[in-house]
């Protein structure tokens, strides 16, 4: 996905060949959106709870450093080793250190979308390091050699019965089977033997505690849970961003996120490790990769708030309708489309282009990002940098001649409507990317200067 030539355009455009998997894409992803409004709106201070989420933000990007020195004291008293990584490359070879301190070659890792944007398991592969991924549907996608989708669903692109088949060719199942109940208990008994053996666990991190150095965890399968307490050593690779103050915010953060991602009215499983066990050795390693930069972003230094819960994701009809994989990048979707342009203007200039601005995502977002205006500023960036795409350049310059003279603007008008009523062949044809997807609408009999000409002075009722 990261090396991926094509921009999300055309992606999109590959991912809708399949019409049946675009509409039930579509379909079980609204499913998800609806079910985060009925159960926010089951809570009478739902927006109480978003403006506290997002002032307790506030307060802690306005003092990251004091907080992330905080956690460092009280996470060391605690008998966590904390590590700082700069970037991708750092936080990499910080775990294959740990990895090869520890005379192991294998490591089993619960979702963290941190690893994926830091190309964790690619790395580790090179090294000779096997990772398996612990959540049902993070090991799915590794099984299929394919990136996760979604951030909470990684395997939603995925129909049932590709599912079976995936099994069949890794798991030695029969061929055939796409009953749910069977796959996940194949899946239950070839994880339980990986959990049992390695000695290493890798998790990601959900919210890190200030005040007491300890950091939480939530998951639906508990599989962060057995493969943190099973192995010897644990490490956490935490973004920088991932702080709250104290313990009593935990609280509003645990109410908003399963809420807004899934419906539920809280994860199965919220886990918090403080300090290792005895015998046993915790890691902590705090991750920048262009965090500090996005910060120092005026207009984009909010999107740091987010909690990943994928709410923007379920409720963005582009998303719905394209798919994560045509984002080339470890998180999709609105929220992916601010992120990712920090890391790599150039590489990710076609994503907040990727978007109707509808305001959905923002809306939907428990943590106030004001996404689709990020999109948009994001737009106004990439131009005046030189990102944007040739064709689009030609395009603006072109609108610019047309709207600035009246004139020429209304002579064009008439021949637009002209041709689309006598000769609609010379744009109802694919070298129009407007009509790919849409019917061009019928020319009018006239423009509204021309019908406001006639009616000027007229008393309407």
């Amino acid at each position: 996905m990261e090396n991926s030539t094509k921009d999300h355009a055309e992606l999109a455009q590959d991912f809708n060949r399949d019409e049946d998997r675009v509409n039930w894409h579509d379909e079980t992803l609204w499913f998800i959106r609806q079910k985060r409004d009925k159960t926010a709106h089951q809570i009478p201070e739902w927006e109480a709870l978003r403006e506290a989420a997002s002032q307790i933000k506030n307060n802690v990007l306005s003092n990251l450093h004091n907080y992330l020195v905080l956690f460092e004291k009280n996470a060391v008293t605690n008998g966590i080793v904390v590590h700082w990584a700069a970037d991708a490359s750092e936080h990499n070879k910080i775990v294959h250190k740990l990895i090869s301190e520890a005379n192991v070659n294998r490591m089993v890792k619960s979702k963290s979308m941190l690893t994926e944007e830091c190309g964790l398991n690619e790395y580790l592969a090179e090294h000779g390091i096997e990772v398996i991924d612990s959540d049902l549907g993070e090991r799915i996608v590794q099984l299929a050699e394919e990136p996760p989708s979604h951030i909470v669903l990684p395997c939603i692109h995925k129909k049932k019965e590709e599912i079976g088949e995936i099994f069949h060719k890794h798991l030695g199942i029969e061929a055939n089977i796409s009953d749910p109940q069977f796959l996940t208990e194949t899946a239950r008994g070839h994880l339980r033997e990986i959990f049992l053996t390695r000695k290493v666990a890798l998790t990601g991190v959900n919210f890190a505690i200030a005040e007491t150095g300890e950091f939480v965890v939530c998951t639906n399968e508990g599989n962060a849970d057995m493969g943190a307490h099973l192995a010897d050593v644990h490490i956490a690779s935490m973004g920088i961003e991932k702080l709250i103050p104290e313990r009593k915010h935990l609280g509003v953060f645990l109410r908003l996120l399963t809420r807004s991602a899934t419906g539920q009215p809280i994860t199965t499983y919220s886990s918090h490790f403080k300090k290792p066990r005895d015998g046993k050795k915790m890691h902590v390693i705090l991750v920048d990769n262009g965090r500090t930069v996005q910060l120092g972003r005026k207009d984009f230094r909010n999107s740091l708030k987010c909690i990943r819960c994928a709410a923007c994701m379920n409720t963005c009809p582009v998303y719905r309708r394209s798919g994560g994989h045509s984002y080339h990048t470890a998180v999709a979707g609105p929220i992916g489309s601010i992120l990712a342009p920090n890391l790599d203007m150039k590489k990710y200039a076609d994503l907040p282009f990727a978007s109707t601005l509808c305001g959905s995502c923002s809306n939907v977002c428990p943590v106030k990002i004001d996404i689709h205006e990020q999109l948009y500023k994001w737009r106004q960036v990439l131009v005046k940098n030189g990102y944007a795409p040739a064709a689009k350049k030609v395009g603006m310059q072109l609108m610019t001649w047309t709207l600035s003279s009246p004139g020429f603007y209304h002579t064009v008008g008439k021949v637009g409507r002209l041709v689309m009523k006598h000769a609609p062949f010379a744009v109802n044809n694919k070298l129009n990317p407007w009509f790919k997807q849409r019917d061009m609408p019928y020319p009018p009999a006239e423009s509204f200067n021309e019908w406001y000409a006639k009616n000027e002075g007229k008393t309407h009722r």
